[in-house]
C-alpha cells in the first residue's frame, strides 16, 4: 500500500496517512499524494473527506531527513489543497499531531481527536520557524495569545485542552473514538450538498484578510533562519537523540 492512500467510500473521501514505521513524518512523496488527494474535484455523490492515520501516531511532522530537499513550498502547497478542498474535511486525530501534523490537522475544517493526543509546533526546539502561511493558519484557529504559547514554547498541548480553547471540534476517550468521527461523518452526508460547499466557500472567503499583508521582509528573515547555523544543529540533534547547542548564528 502506498505511503498515502485514498478512495472514494459512497459519500466519502477517505484519505489515510500510511509510513506508521515512520510515525507518518511527511516525506516529498507523502507531500504530493496528499496533494493530489485533494486536488482531485469531488465526483458528484461526495459530502464530504476524511484524513485518518495507521499507527499509533498521527502525523510528525515534515521528516527530517529529507525536509532539506523539499523547502517550505510543497507542504504550503498540500495544505493548501486541504485547505480549499470544496467540501468540509474531517481530520480523526488519534495521536500526536506535531509540526506539520498539526498543521495537517488544524487545515482541516474539523478535528475529532484522541483523548490521548497532543498537538505541538516544536521547532523553536530545533532552530527552525513557521512560514508564513503556517503561522497565519495558527493565529486564525487558535488566536494570538495560544499562537505565541504554541510557537514560543514549543511544547505539545493535549487534545483536551485544544477543545476546551474552541481550536478542535470533539474529543472523546481512545476506544470511541472511530464511531465519533463516523457520527460526524453521518451528518455531513445528511446535510444539502451545496449548502455545505457555499458555506466552506464563504468561510475561506472571508478569512482571506491576513493575505495582502505585506511580508517579503519576514520571509527574507524566516529564510536566513532556516539556513541557519542553529537550524543545522538543532536538525542534527534532534536526529541523534541529544540536546541542542544553540549559538544564535
Amino acid at each position: 500500500m502506498a505511503k498515502v492512500d485514498w478512495r472514494i467510500d459512497g459519500a466519502v473521501r477517505r484519505v489515510l496517512l500510511n509510513r506508521p514505521e515512520k510515525r507518518n513524518a511527511l516525506d516529498a512523496e507523502m507531500l504530493e499524494l496528499l496533494a493530489a488527494a485533494f486536488i482531485a474535484p469531488p465526483q458528484p455523490e461526495e459530502r464530504a473527506a476524511v484524513i485518518t492515520a495507521a499507527g499509533p501516531v498521527f502525523c510528525a511532522g515534515l521528516d527530517l531527513r529529507a525536509r532539506s530537499e523539499m523547502g517550505a513550498s510543497p507542504i504550503e502547497r498540500m495544505l493548501h489543497a486541504v485547505e480549499t478542498y470544496p467540501l468540509p474535511v474531517v481530520a480523526v486525530v488519534q495521536g500526536d499531531a506535531i509540526a506539520g501534523g498539526n498543521e495537517l490537522a488544524l487545515h482541516c475544517d474539523l478535528v475529532i481527536a484522541s483523548s490521548a493526543a497532543r498537538f505541538g509546533m516544536s521547532l523553536a526546539q530545533i532552530g527552525l520557524v513557521p512560514s508564513w502561511f503556517l503561522a497565519k493558519k495558527l493565529l486564525e484557529v487558535a488566536g494570538p495569545a495560544t499562537t505565541r504559547k504554541i510557537l514560543f514554547l514549543g511544547e505539545p498541548l493535549p487534545a483536551r485542552r485544544l477543545y476546551e480553547l474552541g481550536i478542535i471540534a470533539e474529543v472523546v476517550e481512545p476506544d470511541r473514538l472511530e464511531a465519533a468521527a463516523e457520527g460526524v461523518l453521518a451528518r455531513l452526508v445528511a446535510n444539502a450538498p451545496l449548502s455545505l460547499k457555499a458555506m466552506k466557500l464563504l468561510l475561506l472567503r472571508e478569512m482571506k484578510f491576513r493575505d495582502g499583508i505585506a511580508h517579503d521582509d519576514v520571509d527574507r528573515f524566516l529564510a536566513e533562519v532556516r539556513q541557519s547555523a542553529d537550524a543545522k544543529e538543532g536538525m542534527a540533534a534532534r536526529l541523534e537523540k541529544r540536546a541542542p547547542r544553540f549559538a544564535g548564528r
